[in-house]
């Protein structure tokens, strides 16, 4: 009797025309490897690329200097001016002779006094133009015809009214600051939404409940980013004003030094006036997202 030996073959697998086989896992180490990366690239994109653009503007103004201004200081130049200014920032040589830093203070002292006039002012007309059709027909006209005036044309009107130096820069500074804040204020009291003020209305809400629990956290967005234009404005404006008026300030200082034909003094005096409006800016950023509730939610 012959035996019969039975081999069994297995099916090949069908091909999958429609690619619906899975991918394979990716791989934990690769993708930490990733996560880990990215924050460097960050990093070096953050340093890089800010460093092309400088050494950009370094080298046009190095071919500036060297083929068509000789007379412009060169970098070098500058450079051991900034080196002398900062060595003694602080010195005082007199009621008119003072070291740099003095000089900002000075014009930060300025700045701050007309922002918080402005603030003073400026919040509470805004919310009363933004809460109330009768006082927004009365002030708007006059705001329109206002607001676009450079806040230089202010600058004979302080001097005429107050006969010194301070207040009419703290003035003009009002003067600057004041617009942002009520056109911001209002349109964020124009802005609360009608519920908000439904619910208040169903719970009673006294005036001063209506203002703290309603208007003024509704508006904050508002109030905080004209602070923030009006502080930014105020720092330029204040610049223009001391040239004008003379005494203690960056303004004057860089008067004071084209005078004395020192250029890379004012070269100096430029990047100290920028560096100041990034830390201001910092600060207002800081600010608004530390009571701004809508920068929270982001």
């Amino acid at each position: 009797m012959k035996s019969v030996a039975l081999t069994i073959v297995e099916p090949a697998e069908a091909p999958d025309p429609a690619g619906l086989q899975p991918a394979p896992a990716p791989d934990a180490t690769t993708e930490t490897a990733s996560r880990e990366r990215k924050p460097l690239e960050a990093l070096a994109r953050a340093i890089l690329l800010p460093a092309i653009t400088f050494g950009l503007v370094l080298l046009g103004w190095t071919i500036m200097q060297a083929a068509f201004v000789p007379s412009f200081p060169d970098v070098p130049t500058v450079w051991n001016k900034a080196i002398e200014i900062f060595s003694d920032p602080f010195y005082v040589y007199g009621p008119n002779d003072m070291g740099v830093a003095w000089q900002v203070m000075y014009s930060l002292g300025r700045v701050v006094a007309g922002f918080l006039l402005a603030v003073a002012v400026g919040i509470p007309a805004g919310f009363l133009i933004g809460a109330n059709k009768t006082f927004e027909q009365a002030w708007m006209p006059l705001i329109a015809i206002l607001r676009p005036v450079s806040p230089l044309a202010w600058l004979p009107i302080g001097l005429l009214i107050f006969r010194a130096v301070d207040p009419s820069a703290i003035f003009v500074i009002f003067i600057t600051s004041i617009w942002p804040m009520i056109l911001n204020t209002a349109a964020g009291v124009k802005a609360i939404p009608q519920d908000y003020l439904n619910v208040a209305r169903v719970l009673n809400f006294n005036r001063r409940e209506m203002v703290t629990k309603i208007y003024v956290p509704a508006t904050l967005p508002y109030m905080l980013t004209g602070m923030q234009l009006s502080l930014g404005t105020a720092w330029m404006v204040i610049v223009a004003a001391e040239m004008l008026t003379g005494g203690i300030g960056i303004g004057f200082y860089i008067w004071d030094e084209w005078n004395n034909l020192s250029v890379p003094s004012i070269i100096v005096a430029i990047v100290i006036i920028g560096c100041v409006g990034i830390l201001l800016e910092a600060g207002m950023n800081h600010i608004r997202r530390r009571y701004d509730y809508a920068s929270k939610q982001e």
